[in-house]
C-alpha cells in the first residue's frame, strides 16, 4: 500500500490481469492509493493486515468465493466501515440483494469503463456523510434512463402475409400456428397499398384498412381459382365510396376479369352484388410493360400451373419482393435435387422464370408437396420440397418464405417439413434463411 498523500486507501480484488491493471490506472490516476489482491484467500490477509478504506472485490475469485470474502470481512470488528464495491460480470438481482444485506455499497458491472468506476469510487467516499443503500442507487441508475431502450423502427412501408393456405381455409387448434386463410399479402406503403391474391385473408386485411389512411388499392391476382379470389366479396373497402380500388389480372381466362368476380357476387351465391359495391373499381389486364405505382414497380411471369397464371415481382424500398403461390417448377421429376444442374434438359422449359426470380431478395413461393405426395400429384400445379430448393438455387435468391400450405398439413407437420426445407437446401448447397409464412407475418422494409 502506497504511503503518499491520496483522496483515500482502495485494495482491488481482482484475477484477470487486463482488468485489474486497468482498474489500478485508473483508480490511481485519480488520487488514491491501490493494492491488488489476486484470489480470494490474499484479499482476506490484505484487507486485515493493510485495512484499506475500500474494497473493490470480484466474486468469481480463485481460492475463496467472493461471498465468502465479504462474509468474512463484516464477521471482523476492525473491518465494519470498510467500504465494499462488487465488481463482476454478474448481474442477478438475486445475488446483489444478499451482497447488499451482507453490506455492499455497490455493484459495478463488467465490462466498465473508468469513467463508471471513478465516479462510483468518488461516490463511496461521499456517501460517508450521505449514505444510501446499494438498492437505492441501483435504482436511482435505473429510473436516470441508463437502460438502452430500442424503438421499433417502422418505417412507412411494410409487408403482411393475410393468408398461407392452398386450396381451401383450415380452421382448428392444429393449424393455429401458420393459419388456415387462403392466399392474400399485401404492401403498404403511405396511403396506398398493394395486394397480391384475393384470398379468405383479404377479409382481415380490409378490416385493417378501414382502420387507416389508405384509400388507394391496387389487387393484383395471380390466377382465378376459388382460394385467390374467395375474399372478394367480404373486403369491406369495396363497400366504401372513399376507397378506389383497381383489379390487375393476366389475359387468358375463360371469362373476362371484371364477370369473374362479379360472378362469385351472383344472386345464386351472395345476397349481394358488385352494383352495391361503393367502392371506385376498376378492372385492368396486365401488359407487357411494367406496372408503374407510386413508389413501387410491379412485374409479372408466367408459372407452371392450370390456366393463366402469373408469379409477381415487386420492386419496393430498394428491395424485390416475389410473391409466387402457385408454381409447378421441374413438372414430373421426382429425383434427387442433387442430380440436376441449372443447365439441365429438364430445367430448359423453366429459364424464365429463374431469370425472372433471379437475385430476388424476398422469394414468397409454394412447396405445397414432400417428395412422398408430390409422384401422386404431377400436373396438379404445384411443386416437391426438393425441385423448389432448386429453383431458390438456380436464381440465387437471397431469402426464402414457403406460402400455399396444404390443407392436410397441420402446424406440427408444417415444422417436420421446414426442418426437411433446411437440410434439402444444404444439400444442394444453397443455405439460404427459410421460413414458413403464417397469417399477419409482418416485415417492415
Amino acid at each position: 500500500m502506497s504511503t503518499h498523500p491520496s483522496k483515500g486507501s482502495i485494495l482491488v480484488a481482482e484475477d484477470v490481469k487486463v482488468i485489474s491493471l486497468k482498474m489500478i490506472t485508473g483508480l490511481e490516476n485519480s488520487g488514491y492509493t491501490v493494492a491488488l489482491a489476486e484470489d480470494g484467500e490474499q484479499c482476506l490477509q490484505m484487507a486485515r493486515s493493510l485495512r484499506p478504506d475500500l474494497v473493490i472485490l470480484d466474486i468469481m475469485m480463485p481460492k475463496m468465493h467472493g461471498v465468502e470474502v465479504l462474509k468474512q470481512l463484516r464477521a471482523d470488528p476492525h473491518m465494519q466501515r470498510t467500504g465494499v464495491i462488487i465488481c463482476t460480470a454478474k448481474s442477478f438481482e438475486a445475488e446483489q440483494t444478499q451482497m447488499a444485506a451482507l453490506g455492499a455499497y455497490d455493484f459495478l458491472i463488467k465490462p466498465f469503463t473508468i469513467p463508471a468506476l471513478t465516479e462510483m469510487v468518488n461516490g463511496f467516499f461521499k456517501s460517508r456523510s450521505e449514505p444510501q443503500t446499494s438498492t437505492e442507487r441501483r435504482r436511482t441508475r435505473e429510473a436516470a434512463g441508463e437502460a438502452f431502450r430500442p424503438e421499433l423502427k417502422v418505417g412507412t412501408k411494410c409487408m403482411t402475409i393475410w393468408g398461407t393456405r392452398g386450396s381451401t381455409p383450415t380452421p382448428g387448434a392444429a393449424y393455429l400456428r401458420h393459419g388456415g386463410q387462403t392466399s392474400c399479402m399485401s404492401i403498404t406503403s403511405g396511403d396506398t397499398v398493394w395486394i397480391f391474391d384475393a384470398g379468405s385473408g383479404l377479409r382481415d386485411l380490409g378490416l385493417e384498412l378501414m382502420k387507416s389512411k389508405v384509400r388507394k388499392v391496387h389487387l393484383f391476382v395471380t390466377h382465378t381459382h376459388w382460394d385467390h379470389i374467395q375474399g372478394f366479396p367480404f373486403f369491406i373497402p369495396a363497400y366504401d365510396p372513399s376507397f378506389h380500388i383497381t383489379v390487375y389480372a393476366a389475359k387468358g381466362f375463360g371469362k373476362e376479369l371484371e364477370s369473374v368476380f362479379s360472378g362469385q357476387l351472383d344472386r345464386d351465391y351472395f345476397p349481394i352484388q358488385m352494383e352495391n359495391m361503393r367502392a371506385t373499381l376498376n378492372f385492368v389486364h396486365l401488359g407487357h410493360d411494367p406496372v408503374q405505382l407510386e413508389g413501387a414497380q410491379v412485374t409479372w411471369e408466367f408459372t407452371n400451373h392450370p390456366g393463366a397464371t402469373v408469379g409477381y415481382k415487386i420492386n419496393v424500398g430498394g428491395k424485390t419482393i416475389a410473391w409466387v403461390p402457385d408454381n409447378e417448377f421441374l413438372e414430373g421429376y421426382i429425383g434427387a435435387p442433387d442430380e440436376i444442374t441449372a443447365e439441365h434438359e429438364q430445367a430448359a422449359p423453366y429459364q424464365k422464370i429463374i431469370e425472372f426470380l433471379s437475385g430476388t431478395d424476398i422469394l414468397i413461393h409454394e412447396a405445397q408437396y414432400t417428395n412422398e405426395e408430390y409422384p401422386k400429384k404431377i400436373a396438379w400445379g404445384h411443386s416437391s420440397v426438393s425441385n423448389i430448393c432448386l429453383l431458390v438455387k438456380f436464381a440465387a435468391v437471397r431469402r426464402w418464405i414457403v406460402t400455399h400450405h396444404d390443407p392436410m398439413h397441420d402446424d406440427r407437420f408444417l415444422e417436420t417439413k421446414l426442418n426437411l426445407t433446411r437440410q434439402l437446401l444444404a444439400r444442394v448447397g444453397c443455405a439460404i434463411p427459410v421460413s414458413h409464412g403464417y397469417d399477419g407475418m409482418t416485415e417492415y422494409l
